[in-house]
This record gives C-alpha cells, structure tokens and sequence, in this order.
C-alpha cells in the first residue's frame, strides 16, 4: 500500500496527548510514512532530523484589533497551508476543541475534501464538554470529523453522554515505546536526588493541575511515613505547584518531598521508585500508569475514568476512590512492605502491558484507521 502524507495537530507541550501523538507518529515515520506537525512550537519529545518527520510552525501576528491573539484562526490558515504546500491525505487531530474545530476550518479555506480524524483524550469531554457555554463547539469540531477514536472506553461511552455525537466513535488504547520504558537501575540519580539505600520511594508525575489532586498525595504520603523511611518525588511543573509546595512545609515535609521539576529522564526516576501514586479526580486514561507498569512499578490509583481500564485492582495495583487519603496509604505500604505481592503486581504489569497496550498492534490500529478514512474518500 502507498505511503501517506498525514498532518498532526496537537499541544506541543508535556502531558499524554502530546506524547501519544509524537510517539505514534515517529512509529508511523519508521513505516514509511511522511508526518507534518503543525503547532505553534516544537512538539515534546519531537524527533527533530528525521528524514519522515516535518515542523509547521504556527505563527500568530498581534493586531491592535484583537484583544487575545486568535490562535485558532492562525492554526487553520496554517492547516490550509500545509494541505495544499504537502498534498497531505489526512488530518489527525488530537482534542477536539480546539483542535478538530480549526483543522475544519482549515480544510474549508483549503477547499479540500480530506479526511479528519480526532483523538479524543479526555479534558476535551470531560470538562470542555460539560460546560453548556461550550458543549456546541465541541459537538461542532467532532462531528466535522470524518472518524472520531477514544482512549479508553470510558471516555468514549462519557463522550456519548454528553455530545450525543453523529460520527462513529471507536476506542484505541495509548500505548508506550516499549524500547524506552524498561526497568532500568540508577544509583547516582538516587545519589543526585540525595534518596538513601534504606529508603522507599513513591513517585507522581504530572501537569500539576487541582484535577490531579495532589495534596491529597501528600496527606497519604505522611501516613505512609509513619511506617516507613521514604522519600515522594513530584515530577512535572504546573499552576498548582506553589500551593503543593505551601502544604510540603506546613505538614513539615521538606526533608521528605522532592520537586524535580520537568524531567526528560522517567524511565531513570521510575527506575528507581517502588510505587507510582495518582489520586486524580479525573482520567481518561492514565499513561503516566503505563510508562510506570512498563517500568517495573506498581501504581495504587483512583477507581475513575480510564484508570480501572490501565490498573486492575489487585493484580497490577491497586484503585481506591477519589479522596480516599488513608485506603491510598494502607495500599502503598501493602507494596512497600510486602516483597512478593511487589513482585507479582510487578510481574503481571509487565505481561498486561505486552497483551493490552502492544505499541506494535495499536500502531496497525490507527495505520489501518488512516488507509480507511483515506480509501473511504
């Protein structure tokens, strides 16, 4: 079959959406296929040199006329540009707001008839889709789309709910490069991190953002502290970050909570941690709990969304609900105190991660989805 031309449009910065999107398309570069990523930077974890692999840069011109620059309207002349300078085939849009809403205007300003397919990752649903004020203009931007995929079958029956959508929605699984995510041993980043030989270590890793609920991390952490020598590493940045570190000093929990800031090293940090803990109030996945699983580490997360769909409690972790500061706790010290479940929680993360999220077999899955919206055409 002919190789395809495909535009991406997706967040250039950290979080899940953009990490799927840069992943699946260096895997689909290595097939053979030319990828054009249109956004306003260079995309996290962007493959830059690659002989498949192109940068659309979107640039947005300040006018006295406008209050906030017009991103949107910059992305789809942008997108414009691109279908008609690359001869693109199809459009893979991740988040629908506003995301699918601009690559359809793009493809009208091109006056092109090519395919778009969107990605739904949750915020885009679960939040954006709840707001009345907003609801239209993303039914808008997922009905523009010729083929509309979820990451998890939560996100997709909740986004049934609450768009009542006319296009076909079918669920594909994030993924990871298994190449990438393995267990690896670190001593000087423990060394680095000033961690000790005798201390356990839990680990979250996010935006930062109050949907995560980390203060609620941290109260479980305290109590896990009254069993344990440990250490908490926060990984990420985000608006919430000052309250978090306000609530680290005032539990007097200094000597105890690492802030790494962004990080490019996870597979290192989740290398040397024993329990990733996710206490959000909302997910529609979860992938930072795969990068973990793939790793090595079990996660004790909160039973929404996605997540029992990634966490199957009492196998590879352990769900408790959202708030649950002292069940969260109890669940930790289970892995952290008891080797053998640690290692068959361990051991059937490895093979969930293999059978269900084959970066291989979901990398077919939107190959064979792109030939069909393009066929379809």
């Amino acid at each position: 079959m002919r190789k395809l031309k495909i535009g991406v449009i997706c967040y250039p910065s950290l979080g899940g959406s953009g990490v799927v999107a840069t992943e699946l398309g260096a895997m689909m570069a290595e097939k053979g296929h030319e990828l054009h990523y249109i956004t306003s930077s260079m995309p996290f974890r962007f493959i830059d040199g690659h002989p498949n692999i192109h940068f659309h840069e979107v640039t947005i011109e300040g006018y006295a006329v406008f209050k906030y620059p017009p991103y949107d309207i910059a992305l789809a002349n942008r997108i414009a540009q691109v279908i008609e300078a690359k001869n693109l085939d199809l459009l893979h849009v991740h988040y629908a707001m506003p995301h699918a809403v601009s690559a359809a205007l793009g493809k009208d300003m091109a006056e092109s008839d090519i395919p778009v397919i969107t990605t739904l990752h949750g915020t885009d649903v679960t939040i954006l889709g709840r707001d009345s004020a907003l609801r239209n203009t993303v039914r808008y931007g997922v009905n523009k789309s010729t083929l509309v995929t979820a990451v998890s079958e939560s996100l997709k029956t909740e986004t049934l709910e609450l768009i009542n959508p006319t296009v076909d929605i079918r669920t594909i699984y994030n993924f990871i490069d298994e190449n990438t995510y393995i267990p690896v041993e670190s001593e000087s980043l423990k060394n680095e991190l000033g961690i000790l030989e005798t201390e356990k270590v839990l680990i979250h890793i996010s935006n930062f953002r109050e949907v995560k609920k980390i203060p609620d991390i941290v109260k479980s952490f305290q109590l896990v502290l009254q069993e344990v020598d440990a250490k908490l590493l926060l990984v990420g940045e985000g608006p919430e970050k000052e309250n978090i570190e306000k609530l680290v000093a005032e539990m007097k929990l200094e000597d105890h909570v690492i802030f790494t800031g962004k990080r490019t090293d996870m597979p290192a940090l989740l290398g040397i941690s024993d329990v990733m803990i996710h206490m959000s109030e909302k997910e529609a996945f979860g992938l930072v709990l795969l990068e973990a699983m793939a790793c090595g580490v079990p996660s004790v997360a909160t039973n929404i969304g996605g997540i029992p769909e990634v966490i199957e409690d009492g196998v590879n972790g352990f769900l408790v609900s959202v708030g649950e500061v002292e069940s969260a706790a109890q669940k930790c010290l289970q892995l952290l105190q008891d080797e053998s479940r640690h290692s068959t929680f361990r051991e059937n993360g490895f093979k969930i991660v293999n059978e269900k999220f084959n970066s291989a077999n979901i990398v077919t899955e939107y190959e064979q989805l792109y030939y069909e919206v393009v066929n379809r055409k």
